[in-house]
């Protein structure tokens, strides 16, 4: 479990670099629901490949402090519910790191379906329960408005990291060197 939280230079600098392209994609790319303050965002994609390469810490903080940039150069200030929905999200795709290979070149089947059940849960347990739920406790905002949000947040979320972070771990795999490639002649 150690491995999950440990910080070096490396977690810091993709931390730093996920963060800024996170916040741009969550203010430029991103598609309007039928629900109000909700979007299909692709910065969830990057948020869930970047978790499953440098592990929760990274995950949490890229989610975390993009979302409360975006939300602050945006609106002004962050709406601190789904901020913290956010950090969690990420947190949680975290999980992801040490479960698959793609750092050994393979990123196939068994670690697809793995870092996707990884990844639905972070949404469920971020946009369900999470948001929701400080959404009420924070803001006085009505329940049947924040879950039904929520639920839809979580949908679009788990597909953008669905699609999107399983694109990019594809492609990421593809660059790596696989172990016994090399042979000695």
């Amino acid at each position: 479990m150690k491995e999950y939280f440990k910080v070096s230079t490396r977690t810091i600098v993709a931390t730093g670099i996920g963060a800024a392209i996170f916040m741009l994609l969550f203010m430029y790319v991103k598609v309007p629901s039928p629900i109000p303050e909700t979007s299909f965002q692709t910065a969830y994609g990057l948020s869930a490949f970047f978790a499953a390469l440098f592990g929760p810490i990274a995950g949490g903080l890229i989610a975390f402090i993009g979302h409360a940039l975006s939300d602050g150069i945006q609106y002004g200030s962050p709406w601190w519910s789904w901020v913290i929905a956010s950090g969690v999200s990420g947190l949680v795709f975290g999980f992801s790191y040490k479960r698959t290979k793609v750092e050994e070149g393979e990123f196939k089947g068994k670690d697809i379906l793995t870092f996707n059940v990884i990844q639905v849960i972070g949404n469920a347990l971020a946009w369900i329960v999470v948001a929701p739920v400080l959404d009420i406790l924070i803001y006085q905002e009505p329940a049947n408005l924040v879950f039904v949000q929520g639920i839809t947040a979580a949908i679009m979320n788990s597909i953008s990291a669905g699609v999107i972070g399983t694109l990019l771990l594809i492609a990421y795999a593809a660059t790596r060197t696989k172990k016994g490639s090399l042979i000695k002649k």
